[in-house]
């Protein structure tokens, strides 16, 4: 028995897992990863193509990577996709149609990079308008088909930057302590749950660390980050994303529970884990130093998902790598899974 097999049952993976009007077969979810192949913001076949490998190979839910609003602060990268006009939407009505041919279910990560404005320049007229450019967003995504819509509240883009104080030194409502500056993240929550309708699930993804501080903190507690948390489900969040470098590392002192554990534990609701399943070195160094990452054993995330400290599972750069994980891991062939290299950005950009 290699390190690459697991001597667990993996039944845990794929059991069924409903959420409002949302049934998967199984707790393995494709993690949203930017790519830049949609040329003036439209995704075409090649899209389609890509999403649609990893739904017929076992996939149990796909998070498309980001797609921003119709903001002028919303991008910065070209060839991003839009999940706003005509052609863009067309273009997702396609790449939804052929994964739902294959069995798969989709949603689309909903975006704002903050990449030019700061979130202490908006004026509360402006702060209206981004909210409606979400919902606006969130209902198109539903009338293109997807099943569901996730907000990202992470990473420190527009949404985190109003999170995180070292961003948001604001002192009107939007901001002056934790919990006031989740308001902007509780209106456009609203906003979106007013666009979709009761059953129409909503995902949040939300972090502690940021892209320029990985050791950044939103919250030092649990209480702190019940207080955090409480907002935003009360606003309408059905799951939590809970972004993690590395899924296996305790959150707080004194608990073995990660992120996705603890904001389960606090607020009751379904949670996705993430960070470098199924390998074995985190994801940045790839950035960073341009490494690689081999394959390692999941045995330490089915004992958590069996106790229930998570619900879902979510998987980056080992589904990039090998299109086929999920359909090898249930079928025990986990000694054929393919090693995260750098060559495979060619599939990623």
């Amino acid at each position: 028995m290699t390190d690459t097999q697991s001597t667990k049952s993996v039944q845990a993976l794929f059991r069924p897992f409903t959420v409002g009007n949302l049934s998967l077969s199984n707790r393995i979810v494709m993690a949203p990863m930017t790519r830049q192949f949609s040329p003036d913001g439209v995704p075409g076949d090649h899209v389609a193509a890509y999403y649609r490998r990893r739904a017929e190979n076992g996939v149990g839910l796909i998070v498309t990577e980001g797609t921003v609003i119709n903001h002028p602060d919303a991008s910065n990268q070209p060839n991003v996709p839009y999940i706003y006009g005509e052609a863009a939407l067309k273009g997702w009505a396609h790449v939804v149609s052929e994964v739902h041919q294959v069995g798969g279910k989709i949603i689309p990560q909903i975006w704002h990079m903050g990449a030019r404005g700061q979130v202490n320049d908006y004026t509360e007229a402006e702060i209206a308008e981004l909210v409606q450019q979400f919902a606006h967003s969130a209902a198109a995504a539903k009338e293109a088909g997807f099943d569901g819509i996730e907000l990202h509240g992470a990473h420190e883009y527009l949404i985190d930057q109003f999170f995180w104080a070292k961003t948001n030194t604001r002192t009107d409502r939007y901001g002056g302590d934790a919990v006031g500056r989740t308001r902007f993240a509780v209106e456009v929550i609203e906003a979106c749950r007013a666009a979709v309708g009761p059953d129409f699930p909503i995902v949040f993804r939300f972090s502690q660390w940021k892209g320029s501080d990985y050791s950044a903190k939103l919250v030092e507690t649990p209480e702190e980050l019940a207080s955090f948390l409480q907002p935003l489900v009360d606003a309408g969040v059905d799951v939590f994303h809970c972004s993690t470098r590395r899924f296996w590392q305790p959150e707080f002192e004194g608990s073995d529970l990660n992120l996705a554990g603890w904001t389960k534990k606090l607020t009751g609701k379904p949670t996705i884990t993430v960070g470098s399943v199924g390998l074995d070195g985190e994801f940045m160094t790839l950035f960073k130093e341009g490494k690689g990452a081999g394959v390692s054993g999941i045995d330490g995330l089915i004992e958590r998902l069996e106790q229930g400290e998570f619900d879902l599972v979510a998987i980056g750069r080992a589904l990039l790598a090998d299109p086929a994980w999920a359909d090898k891991v249930q079928q025990g062939r986990q000694d054929e899974l393919i090693a995260f290299s750098p060559e495979i950005l060619k599939e990623l950009y």
